[in-house]
């Protein structure tokens, strides 16, 4: 565990983000940081240790603390341990929003016989990474009595329930069940004045998508999100990073157990591509 400052004062609000060493999580992570200026505590893989470092030097260039915390953050004792290394250098009540933005998932097809099978092992993580970590962590959150008073914690959701993309089946099945946690935690955490949601957006330029896709795969990616966005490109990681500022305000404090789609009508001309190409 990396603690750029030491020890914060009593009354700092932080922000709990999974998988917030690259990509969105980062680039949320930054964000809060500067507005509405939570610190953060965020938990990685290791992957990713330049932009970790990166990371660090921003959240401390906007004068606020950083704790970075190395593991896998899909298991519920993963959540247990994490909440309590949190809970030693934030104090109790101090999680203003936490944000699950870890991701794991297989893609293959349920039915093939080659390598691509999704079999239980691969179900299993899937639905541990995807979605039922998200469950973990509130429960650690809510037994160690972390959460600061109207506290938001927030999922991320993609358009894939949309329509159909071939081997992510199981991926819009994890999706499917962080969905229908949002709105149960919803219910349970409203009366204590917290808000629970899913913010759903379009494919954003990550490193994990880099690595992935080659140059010219990514063009293709660029090319067709240019077609299907009514604004011509594809959504940044920063403009997410931004609506989640936006929904950590008490502007925002009426929004629950919501699915809000910020995907700027991305699935919007699908139909209208495939029939008129």
């Amino acid at each position: 565990m990396s603690d750029t400052e030491g020890r914060g004062a009593e009354g700092r609000q932080w922000a709990l983000i999974l998988g917030a060493s690259s990509g969105t999580g980062a680039g949320i992570a930054v964000e809060v940081a500067r507005k509405p200026g939570l610190d953060v505590f965020g938990v990685h893989r290791g992957r990713y240790a330049e932009q970790a470092e990166r990371l660090e030097r921003q959240v401390r260039e906007a004068g606020r603390r950083a704790v970075l915390w190395q593991a896998d953050a899909s298991t519920p004792e993963a959540a247990e341990a994490g909440v309590e290394a949190l809970r030693e250098v934030a104090g109790p009540r101090s999680v203003k929003l936490f944000v699950h933005s870890i991701a794991g998932a297989s893609v293959g097809h349920f039915l093939s016989e080659g390598e691509d099978r999704l079999h239980a092992k691969r179900v299993r993580r899937t639905f541990d990474t995807m979605a039922h970590s998200f469950v973990f962590w509130a429960q650690a959150l809510v037994a160690r009595d972390m959460l600061a008073p109207g506290a938001r914690l927030l999922g991320l959701q993609n358009p894939l329930d949309d329509s159909h993309l071939s081997n992510t089946g199981l991926i819009s099945a994890s999706k499917a069940a962080l969905e229908m946690y949002v709105r149960y935690l919803a219910m349970e955490l409203g009366p204590r004045g917290h808000r629970v949601n899913l913010l759903k957006f379009g494919t954003v330029m990550t490193p994990a998508l880099q690595h992935v896709y080659s140059p010219e795969a990514r063009a293709r990616l660029e090319t067709a999100h240019s077609r299907m966005n009514p604004a011509g490109r594809m959504c940044t990681v920063e403009e997410v990073a931004r609506f989640v500022g936006v929904l950590t305000g008490d502007d925002a404090a009426w929004f629950n157990g919501a699915t809000i789609d910020f995907t700027g009508g991305m699935t919007l001309r699908l139909l209208d591509l495939v029939l008129n190409p």
